[in-house]
Formats: structure tokens, C-alpha cells, sequence
């Protein structure tokens, strides 16, 4: 089925419906962005509020607001690469640790360096300007997925649980999740309106992006084997892009391990590399080790707090199946899931692994917009004072990794 054909999809039937007298491209994306504003403006604000309570309570402790936001934890990492490319080793004082920047996806630090040399106002600046701007393309896709599925309602309902998450500081600082959540939202809402080449090559810039990307792919290859398998029991001929987008998805992301496996001599480079991070698979033992711990022992607000979050994401996904959500979303939040829950180390960094999986919020939202307006306003005012002065104090104040 053509790209350009400009069809009103029902993702949950799969059934298409040609629209009579379709407007031009550039005339559609206008009123489909018409449509997103309120929410895109509600996101805006919730974040520069972060922004802002974070400024000042980096100036209260003597700290400059930008290099906070911009050069803390992985951000001077992405800026090294930007700067010099890859070749970091850093070998822990104490410990079997090195820190190799291999570990780092190229796609941030290769737009960094690529702006930087249009726009030459810095690295740090750059990488801000980049996260910023995507954060607001993650958010249209967020609307645009809800809408597509519930209605107008529920995607700007959606977009607000999501940028009122705990860790949705992180969608202000110079990581690699507002970036990639751009990526994935418009590649599923590419799957579920079956335009097959953008969804494929979105998926491959995801793989570029982080090492969790691979769930994009996922979704791409679900979603399109999925369509061709009714396809098929129907009689109907299969279009060529679906195949295409199943094989191109993955190629990002596996493009990447293969040229770390040239770099460190190994095919399995990379895992290697991660390993001497501390990072590796173990189907869970490790976070049911810390959730055994936080029983039995204690630990900082931010463990218990990160414990509750992957809890909270594992009933949702529960919910999502229940209520039938479209395989190519539950396919791209059972791979994060899968992902973030049974690798080890960073356990703190869990929720920040699981922010792009923003379809899991879907049946909150949905239940949020069968709500009273007065209702609405008291939770999600209640959520803005826990999330704001959370990721203020994840930010500025905790030692813990994000």
C-alpha cells in the first residue's frame, strides 16, 4: 500500500477508509500540528517549569544551570564524542570497571557535532537546542498516537501523564530519550497508519540512537508481519514497502554492533563493552536481587522510588494487554521492558530506560478522559508538584545515576 495515499486509518479494526478530496501533504501536517497545540503547549509549559526550578536551585548551590543539564552524567560523554569522536577509556580507580565510549549510540553526538558546525554556539548549547526541540517532536508523536487510537481527549492526556513522569526532567537534559521517543512515536504512528518506508526509517535512526532502540524495530517488524499475515489469509496481494520495513528496521541498530565488533575485533564487541560498564543481561536476577534488598534491608528515596516506577510500568503493561492494545506497541513496550528489567547495574537509571515507553500510559489516559474537568485538574496538578520537584531534586540534589 502507497506511502502517499492519504488514508484514515482504524487501528484497532484495520480497516482503511479513503478520505474524499484529500487536502495536499503540507496542508494536512498544518492541521494535524492546529490539532496538537494545546497539548504541545502543555508539555512546553510543564517543562520550562522544570527547567526553571531546576535553574534556580542549581544557582542556589553554586552550580551553572547549564552544565547541569547539559554536561551531567552521560550528557559529558555524548559532548566528548561530538568533540574528539570515539576512542575513551576510562578505568575506575577502584574496580573491574572501564568505561569505554563504544557503549554511546553515534546518532546524538553526530547531530551535536553536525549543528555545531551550521550553528556554531557550542557543544553543550547545541545539545540542549537538539533535546528541546525533539522532546516537542516526541510530544506531537505522543498526541498523535493517542488521537489516532482514542480521540483528541486522550492524546492530550497522554502527552501531559507523560511529560508529568518522574523522570521527565531527563526530556530537558542532553540525553538520548527525547531524541529517540521522537523517533518511535512517529514510527508507530507510521505502523498504525501503514506508511511503511517512514516507519522503517525511523526505525533505523531509533537504532542509532540507543542501545534500547531495537524496540522500534520491533514494532516496525510486528506490525508489518502482522498486517501481511491478514493480508495473506485474505487473499490479498502483500505490499513490497511492508517487507522492506521489515527488513530495513533493524538495520540502525545492528549497523551499530557490527561496527563496534570491527572496532574491539569481536563480533560481540559491544555486549563486551557494556560488560566492562557493568551492564549485561540476566533475565532479571539482578533486579529482583535489588527489590529483595529494598524489602529486607533499606536504601535512598531514589531506589524506592525507582523500584515503584518499574512496578508501576509492569502493571500497565498487564492493562495494555488486557485491553487489546495494537501489537506494535505492545511489542515496543514488552522489548523496553524486557530491556531495562532484566539487564543489571544502574538500577536507579530504570525509569529513565522505560520514559520512551509512553503507550503503557494509555490506559490511564483513557481513564483520566472519561473524567469530570475538575477531577482532571487535581491529578494532574497533584502529579506536576511530585514530578517537578522530584526530577529538581533527582537533578541537583541525589548522587545517584540517571
Amino acid at each position: 500500500m502507497s506511502d502517499s495515499l492519504m488514508k484514515k486509518s482504524d487501528p484497532l479494526t484495520r480497516r482503511f477508509v479513503p478520505r474524499l478530496g484529500p487536502p495536499s501533504e503540507q496542508r494536512r501536517w498544518r492541521s494535524e500540528l492546529r490539532k496538537a497545540l494545546p497539548a504541545l503547549a502543555l508539555f512546553a509549559s510543564v517543562r520550562l517549569t522544570g527547567v526553571i526550578l531546576a535553574t534556580l536551585w542549581s544557582l542556589h548551590l553554586g552550580k551553572h544551570p547549564r552544565t547541569v543539564l547539559g554536561l551531567e552524567w552521560d550528557g559529558r560523554w555524548y559532548r566528548h564524542i561530538a568533540q574528539y569522536g570515539y576512542g575513551l577509556i576510562v578505568h575506575a580507580e577502584a574496580g573491574h570497571f572501564v568505561w569505554n565510549d563504544l557503549a554511546f549510540f553515534p546518532l546524538f553526538p553526530g547531530l551535536i557535532r553536525a549543528v555545531n558546525t551550521v550553528l556554531p554556539i557550542g557543544l553543550v548549547n547545541v545539545a540542549l537546542l537538539i533535546t528541546w526541540s525533539a522532546a516537542l517532536v516526541a510530544a506531537w508523536g505522543v498526541y498523535a498516537v493517542g488521537e489516532l487510537l482514542h480521540g483528541r481527549r486522550a492524546g492530550i492526556l497522554l502527552v501531559a501523564l507523560w511529560a508529568l513522569l518522574p523522570h521527565a526532567i531527563i526530556l530537558t537534559m542532553a540525553y538520548t530519550e527525547p531524541l529517540m521517543t521522537a523517533c518511535a512515536a512517529w514510527s508507530l504512528y507510521a505502523v498504525l497508519t501503514r506508511r511503511w518506508l517512514t516507519a522503517g526509517t525511523l526505525a533505523v535512526l531509533a537504532g542509532l540512537c540507543r542501545p534500547n532502540g531495537v524496540a522500534v524495530a520491533a514494532a516496525v517488524v510486528a506490525g508489518a508481519v502482522a498486517h501481511l499475515w491478514q493480508l495473506r489469509r485474505a487473499g490479498a496481494p502483500t505490499p513490497p514497502r511492508a517487507w522492506a520495513a521489515a527488513a530495513v528496521a533493524p538495520l540502525g541498530w545492528l549497523g551499530y554492533i557490527g561496527w563496534v565488533g570491527l572496532r574491539t575485533y569481536s563480533p560481540l564487541g559491544y555486549f563486551h563493552v557494556q560488560s566492562r560498564w557493568g551492564s549485561r543481561f540476566d533475565f532479571g536476577h539482578y533486579t529482583a536481587h535489588i527489590f529483595k534488598h529494598l524489602i529486607v534491608g533499606h536504601d535512598t528515596l531514589v531506589v524506592y522510588a525507582a523500584a515503584a516506577i518499574v512496578l508501576g510500568y509492569l502493571l500497565l503493561f498487564v492493562f495494555c494487554v488486557l485491553n487489546r492494545m495494537p501489537l506494535p506497541l505492545l511489542a515496543y513496550c514488552a522489548v523496553l521492558i524486557v530491556m531495562a528489567v532484566g539487564g543489571t547495574h544502574f538500577f536507579s537509571s530504570k525509569p529513565r530506560f522505560l520514559l520512551p515507553a509512553f503507550p503503557l500510559l494509555i490506559p490511564l489516559a483513557l481513564h483520566l478522559a472519561r473524567s469530570r474537568l475538575r477531577t482532571i485538574v487535581v491529578l494532574l496538578t497533584a502529579l506536576a508538584g511530585v514530578s517537578l520537584f522530584y526530577g529538581t531534586y533527582l537533578l541537583t540534589v541525589s548522587h545517584r545515576a540517571m
